[in-house]
């Protein structure tokens, strides 16, 4: 019943911009946190960015603060983030995920719910 779909992912040269969007449904509540994970091929799944329910509380990976920013809209069901000045190392797929805590957490177990990501890469 609980969907996330995550879009805007596609091919952008280094020092572009894109973003990200995702879309959830079902049993997701306004209290749910929301955050933003990627994976890198031969690597781990590694925190990108977190945002609490009420979006008081942002929490972001060294690698990506001050370039990315996370947002959320709850009477619409969606998340964003936006990524400014990209890098080539950049380049993964990015999933979305949905915590029931509520918190803005950077650890994976505590989400409950995932998308099927969406590709970002970024060309030199």
């Amino acid at each position: 019943q609980v969907q996330l779909v995550e879009s805007g992912g596609g091919l952008v040269p280094a020092g572009g911009s894109l973003i990200l969007s995702c879309r959830y449904s079902g049993r997701i509540f306004s209290t749910t946190g929301m955050g933003w994970f990627r994976q890198a091929p031969g690597k781990e799944r590694e925190f990108v960015a977190a945002i609490s329910w009420s979006g008081d509380i942002r929490n972001y990976a060294d690698s990506v603060k001050g370039r990315f920013t996370i947002s959320r809209d709850n009477a619409k069901n969606t998340v964003h983030l936006q990524m400014n000045s990209l890098k080539p190392e950049d380049t993964a797929v990015y999933y979305c995920a949905a915590d029931p805590g509520g918190l803005a957490y950077d650890r994976k177990a505590s989400y409950d719910y995932w998308g099927q990501g969406t590709q970002v890469t970024v060309s030199s």
